[in-house]
């Protein structure tokens, strides 16, 4: 894993707002698209946008179909493969919906293995992640440690005479998304995936020099001991210098490394990165939570992960407490707004448990190990060949898009977009993407456009690739689907976000006058 400088540190953490706020700005500055009126003068004008100078090296691929007639309005390259980015998340919310429905709660367990008798469980206390990627999270079971807790307390437990284990074994197969780069794994934006999430995985680091040169620099972890070894070699430079601030956490590590320098009397500097241990962390919040319900933990906190040998009976366990997550659409909700990778691979994960569940008790189990993503992927491939997209119409191979060995082409998307809108799901399914110029990642894109309002899309955004797709309505009420993806973009100098040319597009299907 690279080092992650300063630099790239700050990009990760603010590229989204910066990228949403130039939309915005260049959105302002441009005058509402003038409506077209015939198929010929959208095409042209759809043309003019992507055949721009500055995309001669880059790759486009457009589709945009009607919900209404069926009818193709505007195609370009609509068949070849190309990077999605986080539009994928899009084939895992149709996977989750199908596998799992719109109303499932995902539990977290405290699980007991030996009877509870005169206030003492003999044995160990075990806190049992199914997945859900919400717990403790505001307005989502921010107190579900006093919660379960509570729950013991009630049950009648004081002692528990034995470990307390923090069990997320539930997913099989690691922690990180297939094809997941190293150098992304301490961001927080590609924690590790873990039945046993909690605070979605993420931790503030914060930076403070001193107040002259040569002092020591302070960190604080918020929440606080969730990365349990920091090396800390900073040091304070002279005011008015170049911080040189560098954070590193190898691969597979909980020990991170802090050295460089920080300016004396700069403002103190948050970034925020992935936990190392969820599970671990959620054993010792839930350990001081039944420490202030007066029940006493006789033994020491431990985890269970795969590819740990369970050893424990879950197979036997019964649940003595339990929190449950939203319902399954506010979930997918929250993830499809903000683009939360950690949402759509966890619930990736979780339908795969129920694939494996499934082909065994039928009958037809995979004839060597699958990792619960595995799964997923594999039950996916069985929803797209019912839906008619083809292995070569998309390879996905995790549950984020942040691989960049998942590939579809536009057409792919279109048809999965017309398979959403036709189920019962379909206007739940719609309501969850973000709107444009009003929530989610595209909050600050196309307002003041006959797009604001209108369009629901999912966005995807990844060094040298833009995607936009997703639902609009046009100037004369015709339902579209669109895809629009843009793969090998090089930004230079001062070029605009090249998604101002995908918002341009989709601002001109919404000013449409015409019919399919």
């Amino acid at each position: 894993m690279n080092v992650v400088s300063k630099r790239y540190l700050r990009w990760i953490g603010t590229a989204c707002m910066l990228w949403g706020a130039l939309a915005h700005a260049q959105a302002g500055s441009s005058s509402t698209p003038a409506g077209t009126t015939t198929l010929e003068q959208l095409g042209a004008a759809i043309d003019a946008q992507i055949d721009a100078p500055r995309f001669a090296s880059s790759s486009w691929g457009i589709a945009v179909t009607s919900l209404d007639t069926g009818h193709t309005l505007y195609a370009h390259d609509a068949d070849r493969l190309l990077q999605p980015a986080s539009t994928a998340k899009l084939y895992t919310a149709a996977l989750v919906l199908d596998t799992l429905g719109t109303d499932y709660r995902i539990p977290t367990q405290l699980l007991a293995t030996h009877p509870i008798a005169n206030g003492q469980l003999e044995g160990p206390l075990i806190l049992h992640g199914m997945g859900d990627p919400t717990l403790g999270t505001p307005d989502t079971n921010g107190d579900w440690a006093d919660q379960l807790a509570t729950q013991l307390a009630a049950n009648g437990v004081r002692e528990v005479r034995g470990d307390l284990i923090a069990d997320d074994s539930y997913f099989s197969g690691p922690a990180i998304g297939s094809g997941w780069e190293a150098r992304d794994l301490q961001s927080w934006f590609a924690v590790p995936s873990s039945a046993l999430s909690v605070q979605e995985n993420v931790v503030d680091l914060t930076l403070t020099p001193s107040a002259s040169a040569d002092g020591p620099v302070s960190l604080m972890l918020d929440p606080p001991g969730a990365i349990t070894r920091v090396i800390n070699t900073m040091t304070t430079s002279a005011p008015h210098t170049r911080s040189d601030i560098n954070l590193y956490r190898a691969p597979g590590d909980s020990t991170l490394h802090a050295f460089g320098n920080v300016a004396a009397r700069s403002e103190p500097q948050t970034f925020k990165l992935a936990m190392a241990d969820p599970a671990w962390f959620a054993g010792n919040l839930l350990r001081e939570a039944l420490m202030r319900h007066g029940i006493r933990i006789e033994g020491q906190l431990r985890t269970l992960h795969w590819p740990e040998q369970n050893n424990i009976g879950l197979d036997k366990a019964i649940v003595v407490a339990q929190v449950l997550s939203p319902p399954l659409m506010e979930v997918l909700t929250r993830g499809l707004k903000r683009s939360q990778n950690l949402y759509l691979q966890n619930l990736l994960q979780i339908a795969g448990v129920k694939a494996q569940s499934t082909a065994e008790q039928n009958g037809d189990p995979a004839s060597g190990f699958l990792s619960s993503e595995a799964w997923g992927i594999r039950a996916m491939r069985e929803l797209l060949d019912r839906i008619g997209i083809t292995p070569s119409d998309s390879q996905i191979e995790e549950g984020s898009g942040l691989s960049r060995q998942d590939l579809t082409t536009p057409n792919a998307m279109v048809r999965l977009l017309t398979y959403l809108a036709s189920q019962p799901y379909g206007a739940q399914l719609r309501q969850a993407l973000p709107d444009a110029g009003v929530d989610g990642t595209l909050e600050w894109r196309m307002r003041n456009t006959p797009a604001m309002d209108n369009v629901r899309a999912k966005t995807g955004s990844m060094n040298y690739v833009r995607c936009l797709v997703g639902y609009v309505t046009t100037a004369s009420g015709e339902r579209l689907a669109f895809a629009i993806m843009l793969n090998n973009f090089v930004q230079e100098g001062d070029d605009p976000s090249p998604s101002r040319n995908l918002d341009a597009i989709v601002e001109l299907l919404a000013a449409f006058q015409g019919h399919s």
